[in-house]
This record gives C-alpha cells, structure tokens and sequence, in this order.
C-alpha cells in the first residue's frame, strides 16, 4: 500500500485533511499527518484507520528521514523557508514532493536530479501561486489554439472577509499567515509591463499606485501590484505581450490607509524596537512621530501625515485603538512588523463563525483575426465558517488533488515544476470544479490602456 506523508497541520489544512482522509480507503493509500499541535488533524480525521497522526521534531534529522524514508510521497506544509530540509531528503530517498510554495533558486537548482530519478516535484500547487497559474494556462492556451495572439494579460487575487462578515471599517481579516500580510511588497522593486513600457513601482509608493477592478455581484475592489508580475512571461509564453500585470486584491480604501504604516516605518522587520515589551500601543505609534511637548499623539500623527479629523482614514486608525494606553503590547525583543501584526491579530482574526472570501479575476486581451477582443474570468469562493475556509479550501483543495493523481501516476512528468502543463491544469482543474471552485468567462470590449499611443 502506498502511503503519503504531510508535514505541517496549520488551520489552512482543513481542506487538505479531509479530503486526503476521505480518499484513503477509496484510493487504498496510507496518510501520515505530523505536526506539534496535531487538534486540527485530530478533529477532521477522527479514527479513520488509514490515517496516522504523530508528533515529530522535523530538524531531529533521524526522526524525519525515517518518516519520509517510509513513504511514497511528501506534501510540505511547513513555511516556505523550511521546504528545503525536506526536499533534500526526499530526493535522497526517492520520494515525490509536493509543495504550495512559490519555486526558491535551491529547490530549482534540484531539477537535475529530480528528473534523473523520475521524481514528481510539484511545486505553486495551492491558490496564488496555483489556481492562479491553472486557470490561466487554461485559457491562454484556448485562444491560442483557436489562431489568437495575446496582447494583454492581468491577473489579481486576494484574500478578504465574507460579506456578510464584513465588520470593520477597512473590510478586511486575516485569512491566511498575518505576518506575509505586514510585510507584502517589501524585498524590491514591483515591476510590470504596461503597454510596452516596462513599469516600476518602490515600495514607499507600492499603495498609492492601485487598479481597480469590478466584479459582478460583489462590487468594486483595488489592486497594488506583486513584486514581478514579469517573473511568469516565458513560462506562460506571453514574449508579445504588451501589458503584463499581477496584482493584489483588497477593497477599496484599504491601501490608502495601509501607506499609513508604510510611511511611518511599522511594516518595518529589519531592528528590534528598544523596551518594546513595556510599549503600549500609543507608545508604539509615538515612536514613530516627532518629539513635541505639548501636542498630543493624535495631533501629531494627523499632522505628520496630514489627515483631517474626518477623513474616513483616521476612523480606520481609530477603530484599530492605535492611542489606547492602557496596557502594554507585550511583546519581548520586537521588530516594528511584529508589533504591528500583534495589533492587527486582535482586531482582524476570523471569529467563530466568520466566512472568508476569496476572489480571484483575470483579463485576457488578445487579437483575433483583425479584431481584438477580450475576455474577463472570475472566481469568487466563500468559506463555510473560520475552520473551513475559502482560503483553506483553494489552497489545500488544487494541493491534494495533484497529490493524489502524482501518486496513483496519472501525474508522471519528472522535475522541480509548477502545474502550468495541460496534463496537469486540465484534471486538478475538472475536479476543482466538483467543489465548487469554478471561473466566470465573459466576452467584453477590448480594454486598450493607450488608444492614442502617447508616450505612456
């Protein structure tokens, strides 16, 4: 009997668990899950006999190597910067891998001896990246089929609050891991292609550079760009492409508030704040503000920013009790990231019964014949409650599937890859569909950003 191994049980893997769990018998394979806090697991597997939970230390190299040594395939659940350790070990000992995680230079320079082996290295298997690339290999490939050449290609998506859960003022929770959320943009330019002049965005200018996007049902949103929308070009085989744009979701108004952090240094990782485990939050955001002896916090901030009482802005700061100087933040030895997220984590996390909403959009401009047109495809999934997320559930969904179709060998090309292969794309996504997980597709007038072609 083959068996898979899962390392990590965070509470994005709902999903995951249940539909590996339920395929165990059916599909007649062994599921180990191994993590510290093995609740989640525990909960949604219950006592079904094909599945195995155990708590490991993952750097005991004994005890890991052991662990994937007994099985046929590894899905990593871990941070991304941890998918090394096993990978190398699942390489030494045969096995294939599969990872949500976007494709580091160490896990590419193994492509050789990945596919010297046979081996299936899945990789970008999850939402974005994953669903993202699917779909969007899925249509590309369609126009191209049908004789059309490719103008023109954005994508967003974003992780966002049901809403009917929607609650605060800036329409947003957290729904995946806080931290990747205070910290997005940071690490370099954003760049992208915008009708054949390549774009550049810093970040202390990242959230005041947004589209914005109109999607049926659910309203208007805005979208900053991702660090290198120009990074998937070949390997989407967009060479002509005049606009090459991939962004981030959120609703309108939320960046603009955002750039607050941004332009005071909280989003900042890099130092670690001086008696930061005595600072409330009043405390944390004086830090960041000229010294004055008789204006108050308040005041400052309003005027080092220039943001009128009124402005819907500072309601949003307001609603966060950024000026509470009651208690103390509590954090030991912290960056200013972390205290922010700190923050945010107690206003912004799912409550029990909360929904999520995921939302996903694509524009495909291409010429057909000597017309262009365009199509415009949506996704938009809603979670059951904080356990069964949307985001759990487009994450770990597309990742078991191409798991289980890798294991059974209906999945076989080998190498370090991401699912950009119809042989790939075209099964995960017909059986994502049973779930729920569908695209809307409409025809609409060919969006030209530059019909009199200025300079741009």
């Amino acid at each position: 009997m083959k068996k898979i191994l899962q390392i990590g049980a965070g509470k994005s893997t709902s999903y995951l668990i249940k539909y590996l769990s339920e395929h165990a018998e059916k599909d007649d394979f062994g599921y180990t899950i191994v993590d510290k806090n093995l609740d989640l697991a525990r909960k949604i597997a219950g006592d079904n006999p094909r599945v195995s939970l155990k708590t490991v230390d993952i750097f005991d190299d004994e005890q890991r190597q052991q662990l994937i040594r007994d099985h046929d395939l590894i899905i990593s659940m871990l941070p991304a910067r941890l998918h090394m350790i096993v990978a190398r070990d699942a390489l030494d000992f045969g096995k294939h891998l599969v990872t949500a995680s976007y494709i580091s230079d160490e896990m590419k320079a193994l492509d050789p001896e990945v596919k010297a082996k046979g081996l299936v290295f899945m990789n970008e298997i999850g939402l974005d990246p994953g669903i993202d690339h699917m779909s969007a290999m899925r249509t590309i490939n369609d126009i191209k089929r049908k004789g059309g050449e490719m103008l023109h290609f954005e994508s967003f998506t974003g992780g966002l609050v049901a809403p009917e859960s929607d609650d605060n003022l800036w329409h947003y929770k957290f729904t995946w891991n806080p931290r990747n959320v205070v910290l997005a943009g940071q690490g370099g330019v954003s760049k992208f292609l915008h009708e054949g002049k390549f774009k550049y965005i810093p970040y202390h200018r990242l959230f005041r550079r947004t589209e914005f996007l109109e999607i049926d049902d659910y309203g208007r949103f805005e979208a900053y760009p991702n660090r290198d929308s120009l990074k998937y070009q070949k390997i989407y085989g967009l060479e002509n492409v005049r606009t090459l744009y991939r962004g981030t979701i959120r609703r309108v108004g939320f960046s603009r508030a955002w750039n607050v952090f941004v332009q005071l240094g909280m989003t900042d990782d890099s130092y670690i704040m001086e008696n930061s485990a005595s600072m409330t939050k009043r405390d944390f955001v004086n830090a960041f503000l000229p010294y004055s002896p008789s204006d108050s916090v308040e005041l400052k901030l309003r005027y080092y920013l220039k943001i009128d009482q009124d402005d819907e802005l500072w309601l949003k700061l307001e609603e966060l009790d950024l000026f509470d100087d009651t208690r103390p933040i509590g954090l030991e030895n912290a960056t200013p990231a972390q205290m922010l997220q700190k923050i945010l984590e107690e206003k912004w996390s799912l409550q029990p019964g909360d929904k999520d909403m995921i939302v996903m959009y694509h524009k495909f401009g291409y010429r057909s014949g000597d017309e262009n047109k365009q199509i415009d495809s949506s996704l938009v999934v809603i979670g059951e409650d904080d356990t069964y997320t949307a985001m759990a559930k487009t994450v770990g969904l597309p990742l078991a599937i191409a798991a289980l179709k890798i294991l059974k060998g209906e999945i076989s090309k080998p190498g370090v890859q991401l699912p950009v292969h119809p042989d790939v794309y075209e099964p995960v996504l017909d059986e994502l569909e049973q779930y729920g997980i569908r695209f809307r597709e409409k025809q609409v007038p060919y969006l030209h950003y530059n019909p009199h072609h200025t300079m741009g």
